[in-house]
């Protein structure tokens, strides 16, 4: 029989495990307080927004979510989690970011963090509409709605302390590059691509500025993706070959250029006691890209799901599409999205290089 003493020790040692395992993997800088972390945008960081509109954008359905808990579905656009998941369980806030829309939604987890984020929504307004998601400003619409619950649960003091020191993430931008501009070509006949990119940036410069007036004070800008890269685009347009398409790649670029240098030099005039954070994308997807074997990648030009080609969305179904024996060696789940493997190699880098930007 345990003494007293050893019943004492044993359950310090399980408290001390717990407290471990509830802190995150990353030490935050002593000055530095996150509260919360919300995410606005596209696919790459919708947790399921999109299940509750009328859009065909669609990926509440297998084979999505193979991976996830009890391989259930839940509209995250890959096969488990998503940046945003790994995201705030790296920061010890919490395991997984629900959905502002998702019916079941907890109170609880309002102080926390939400993703107000929509599959197929981009900068460009246009981008959205021809997609029948949830652009940007009725994503600014949601996040204020949000603010006036979160001061009803919490009060006005305690909800201003929580949003001034929570991380607002901004993902956008690949769907006007890929879709709007290039695949479907609706901005071609009014805008060149250097244009194109200008009013991009406009349009997410007035959003971080909108976010900013809300009481967002540390912000992050995710970067465009090496999009002429993705499985999609190569099948599309990279020839017999599926070669990456190097103009989509050089507008990517180009977006990315005009949008550092406005976060990093107008708004961060403009908006005092914020900390805007550009976030380089770009070189390290491109680097998993280039160099695969330094990663353990085998497939990185093809999707885990059908032929990896061109099934994304509804394509990628469990009744048209079968998955590859092993997700972990591929890059993508589906010919546009990264697997959860090749997330939590870009969400470990994020974090390492940029989090001591926040303080």
């Amino acid at each position: 029989m345990l003494c007293c003493s050893s019943i004492l020790s044993l359950h310090v040692m399980f408290l001390f495990y717990v407290i471990l395992l509830c802190e995150g993997k990353t030490q935050l800088p002593k000055n530095l307080t996150i509260k919360a972390v919300f995410v606005f945008g596209d696919s790459i960081v919708d947790q399921g927004n999109n299940n509750n509109i009328t859009t065909i954008v669609k990926c509440n359905f297998p084979p999505y979510g193979k991976d996830f808990v009890d391989g259930k579905p839940t509209g995250r656009f890959t096969n488990a989690k998503t940046p945003a998941d790994l995201i705030v369980d790296e920061l010890g806030i919490k395991e997984l970011m629900p959905a502002y829309l998702d019916p079941n939604l907890q109170a609880e987890d309002l102080k926390t963090g939400v993703s107000f984020a929509s599959g197929a929504c981009g900068y460009d307004p246009l981008t959205a509409i021809s997609a029948q998601v949830i652009p940007l400003s009725t994503q600014l619409n949601y996040f204020q709605e949000y603010v006036g619950k979160l001061k009803g649960l919490v009060g006005e003091k305690e909800a201003s302390y929580i949003l001034n020191n929570s991380l607002h993430f901004v993902v956008a931008g690949s769907n006007d590059i890929a879709n709007t501009y290039y695949t479907i070509g609706f901005r071609q006949k009014q805008y060149d691509i250097d244009s194109y990119t200008d009013m991009m940036v406009d349009e997410a410069a007035d959003f971080i500025q909108d976010l900013y007036k809300m009481g967002a004070r540390k912000i992050g800008v995710f970067g465009i993706p090496p999009v002429g890269c993705l499985p999609f685009q190569r099948t599309l347009s990279g020839g017999i070959a599926r070669i990456c398409v190097e103009e989509y790649n050089q507008a990517a670029q180009l977006a990315n250029a005009k949008l550092s240098a406005a976060i990093n030099g107008t708004l961060t005039k403009k908006l005092p006691q914020s900390k805007l954070v550009f976030i380089d994308i770009y070189d390290p997807m491109l680097d998993l890209i280039v160099n695969p074997d330094k990663y353990g990648f085998e497939v990185v030009d093809k999707g885990c799901c059908g032929t990896g080609s061109i099934e994304v969305v509804i394509l990628c179904n469990r009744y048209m599409s079968s998955t590859c024996e092993d997700d972990t060696k591929y890059l993508f789940w589906d010919s546009y999205h990264p697997s959860e493997r090749g997330y939590r190699i870009l969400v470990d880098q994020m974090v390492k290089k940029y989090i001591n930007s926040f303080t």
